[in-house]
């Protein structure tokens, strides 16, 4: 049977302490308020504590300042702005099941009815304080024959509920614990999604960090099938803070890491995490998805994918994405300023002259209008650049393996010999495929034109680094730009060695190519917002694992989601378990590939466990979950 559940208000119902808030509101005009609000703070805190007994709590406090009922009409509106985000997503079972639910307070009744009303709570649910008045309007003090107004006094106005069944308090202080510790309550959590009081927690039945958590727990209607506050999300490798926001603004538990980790350290890490986010130095090999049994998503805070074992994300359901489009005009900006100081020898000058070398020469030194620049890969990175350096001056020659639409005036070379033999300035811009290891090496330097210009920002492993080394020391190769290498640091702790160390005219970043701000916030935004829609609503878009499916928005339907081997037949054993339990299908899309089918299923009516259990039966089957 369903026990009442008993609710505290401040900083559980709403996300302030209510007579905090009145402080402010009836001192706006007075002088010290700031001292004194400072004070009736601090004797609020000692109070939640159990540092000092209630009545002297809310006696002190309130001889501090006097509102009246026009400032009592005023936070109550304030309260309305600031009520708890799963209140508000949960709005329905709080209207639903109004008759189990009671609203306790230290604080005052008047300023709460006016916010709970809407909930469908009724003013005898309401135990609370309420204040006395003078004729005016002012507030003179607070009914002391009130059971909240003494010592004890939650415990006291449940107890004399004198109710026969099950009572649950939810609260976020001490003074809710004590209704549990003297017996008047079975079970008592601690309510941490506005504030966690470390020792109101220890003494808890159980923490919980949102409204769905309750409701989750007693299998009740929610606004989320699985609470997100239950789901932790996993940052590495100083993803943006931009991420982290929007993660934590969806009630994710989430933890960052500033490096890349290793296979071994990440199989340890990964056990309970249900979004895992990376940039390009971490590897997600087979031997990590075998221990991420929670992992549902994926994001890659980068461009690649590579560094991901795409396959088997799909076959164990965990759908990836990426940021295809976030960083490419900082990297097409760098590629354009590095080119521009390789043809003036920036970089050499500016050491010389740290060092008092005064070095004032025209000689090797070169505007880039004219010169041939040539591309080597034409997708996003490539054609931008294409279009900038076009319209700085340059002729620009591009060669892609796919068959590319070339912008303005750029010229397609059939052959990598082609680009090589003709340019003055060769730029790599290639992914992270196998295939692409050692692109270019001794053979392809030596096709190359003599006092070529060199840069690679795409991947360490497409160049042969030892080749380029020997082709800047013999001359072939008079200057050279490097943002990536074979092998990198993991972290910014760990040294940096490579054979292009010392050589003349070249700019070695540390993998920086996408690193602006603007860049790393782009792509923090946008893989975050996709892997929250997938979370939230199933959809794949842009996904780099999962077939395409872009859904609508859900109306009052229960939406089960179906992964499974790209095998015939699914989706007829899916609709059967829909009719074998009388459910109507309400909207019903699929897509596969070749590895997986996706499956959506939107009905309307929820029999969850029945309907999951017989969904995952089925023979290929891999990941299945429902929304709501």
């Amino acid at each position: 049977m369903l026990p009442i559940f008993i609710i505290d208000f401040d900083k559980t119902i709403v996300t302030v302490e209510t007579l905090d808030e009145l402080v402010h509101i009836t001192l706006e005009h007075e002088p010290h308020r700031e001292k004194i609000a400072s004070e009736i703070a601090s004797i609020t805190r000692l109070g939640m504590e159990g540092e000092i007994d209630f009545p002297t709590s809310l006696a002190r406090r309130l001889s501090l300042f006097k509102p009246t009922k026009s400032d009592i009409e005023r936070v109550a509106v304030l309260l309305k702005n600031n009520l708890t985000p799963s209140l508000i997503r949960n709005k329905a079972f709080f209207q639903k099941y109004h008759k189990q639910i009671y609203i306790i307070s230290g604080g005052f009744k008047e300023c709460i009815w006016p916010v709970v009303k809407d909930f469908g709570i009724s003013q005898d649910h309401i135990l609370a304080n309420s204040f006395t008045y003078d004729k005016k309007g002012t507030v003179t003090g607070f009914d002391k024959t009130n059971l909240l107004s003494q010592v004890n006094g939650k415990v006291k106005a449940v107890a004399a509920l004198k109710h026969t069944g099950k009572i649950c308090i939810i609260g976020d202080g001490i003074t809710d614990y004590q209704i549990k510790e003297q017996g008047k309550a079975d079970t008592f959590y601690a309510f941490t999604e506005n504030v966690s009081r470390k020792g109101v927690v220890a003494k808890a039945d159980k923490t919980i960090r949102s409204f769905d958590e309750l409701l989750f727990a007693y299998d009740l209607p929610r606004s989320q099938s699985y609470p997100t506050t239950k789901m932790k999300v996993l940052l590495l490798e100083n993803i943006s803070k931009e991420a982290v926001k929007k993660f934590e603004e969806e009630g994710y538990i989430v933890e960052t890491v500033d490096r890349s980790l290793s296979e071994e350290e990440l199989m340890k890490k990964v056990a309970d995490v249900s979004i895992l986010g990376i940039r390009s130095k971490t590897e997600i090999t087979q031997k990590v998805f075998s221990k991420a049994k929670k992992l549902q998503v994926l994001g890659a805070f980068c461009i690649g994918t590579n560094q991901i074992d795409l396959k088997t994300a799909a076959h164990q359901g965990v759908a990836a994405f990426n940021a295809p489009y976030s960083n490419t005009r900082s990297v097409v900006e760098l590629v354009i300023g590095e080119i521009i100081m390789l043809y003036r020898s920036i970089f050499d000058k500016s050491v010389g002259m740290h060092k008092g070398k005064w070095n004032k020469s025209a000689k090797g030194n070169f505007e880039i209008r004219g010169k041939k620049l040539g591309i080597i890969g034409y997708g996003n990175i490539g054609t931008q650049l294409s279009v900038l350096a076009e319209s700085l001056g340059m002729q620009v020659y591009f060669y892609d393996v796919m068959e590319k639409l070339a912008l303005g005036n750029a010229k397609k070379c059939q052959t990598l010999q082609e680009v090589l033999t003709t340019c003055d300035v060769i730029t790599v811009h290639v992914d992270g495929a196998k295939t692409n290891k050692n692109l270019i090496g001794e053979k392809e330097f030596a096709q190359m034109k003599d006092g070529v210009l060199f840069l690679n920002l795409s991947r360490g492993h497409v160049v042969d680094i030892d080749a380029l080394a020997g082709a800047i020391t013999k001359g072939k190769v008079a200057g050279c730009a490097v943002d990536v290498f074979p092998k990198e640091p993991k972290s910014n702790d760990e040294a940096f060695v490579s054979p292009l160390q010392g050589l003349p005219n070249v700019i070695l970043t540390p993998h920086v190519g996408g690193s602006t701000e603007e860049a790393q916030r782009n792509i923090g935004q946008f893989v975050s917002e996709r892997v929250i829609s997938y979370m939230n609503t199933g959809s794949t878009v842009l996904s780099v694992n999962f077939p395409t499916l872009s859904l609508p928005a859900q109306r009052n339907t229960h939406r089960y989601i179906h992964v499974h081997d790209n095998t015939p037949g699914v989706l007829a054993q899916i609709n059967t378990v829909f009719a074998d339990k009388n459910v109507n299908i309400e909207g019903q899309y699929l897509k596969t590939n070749e590895q997986i089918g996706y499956v959506i299923t939107d009905v309307n009516i929820n029999q969850e466990k029945a309907l999951m259990q017989s969904l995952s039966k089925i023979k290929g089957t891999i990941r299945v979950r429902v929304l709501y």
